[in-house]
């Protein structure tokens, strides 16, 4: 139920993603474009920069990015901290090297019914919601991989 509640949220999004950024009134808040990364695997990766956890994802999503970027995989890094000033000290320290969405309201992790930090959504070549994650586990990275190399190689439906 929760998965298509979500579609449907991602359905919605994807339509109206060109006001997307209306989800955020305010001017420090990043407008996500969801429309512009059609036909694209999108990882979507709220995180917080006392989110423990997030230290060690980062490195990974890196990774995960450099190694399939070229396969159509776009990783947003969604932020929640409501002070930017935070999160820009956790970026010093684990640089990304995909983009950062800033969510200081919550607007976005509402939508998608984030409960904890770090939370990933894997949206397919159609917008759809092929897969999630609560939390980050090393010993688990394959199995996110996986996720990833399954959702990119899903075809785009007419």
């Amino acid at each position: 139920m929760k998965k298509t509640l979500i579609g449907a949220a991602l359905s919605l999004l994807w339509l109206l993603a060109p006001s997307a950024g209306a989800l955020a009134a305010d001017p420090q808040v990043d407008k996500l474009d969801l429309a512009g990364y059609r036909g694209k695997v999108v990882v979507l990766d709220f995180w917080a920069s006392w989110c423990v956890p997030c230290r060690r994802s980062f490195p990974w999503l890196n990774e995960m990015h450099d190694r399939y970027a070229k396969e159509g995989l776009v990783i947003i890094g969604v932020n929640v901290d409501e002070d930017r000033r935070d999160a820009e000290a956790f970026l010093a320290d684990y640089p990304p090297q995909f983009n950062i969405h800033y969510d200081p309201g919550g607007a976005l992790a509402e939508v998608f019914d984030v409960q904890g930090m770090p939370s990933s959504f894997i949206l397919d070549r159609n917008g759809q919601l092929a897969d999630r994650h609560l939390g980050f586990k090393v010993k688990r990275q394959d199995e996110y991989e996986a996720a990833i190399v399954a959702a990119l190689k899903q075809e785009t439906m007419q």
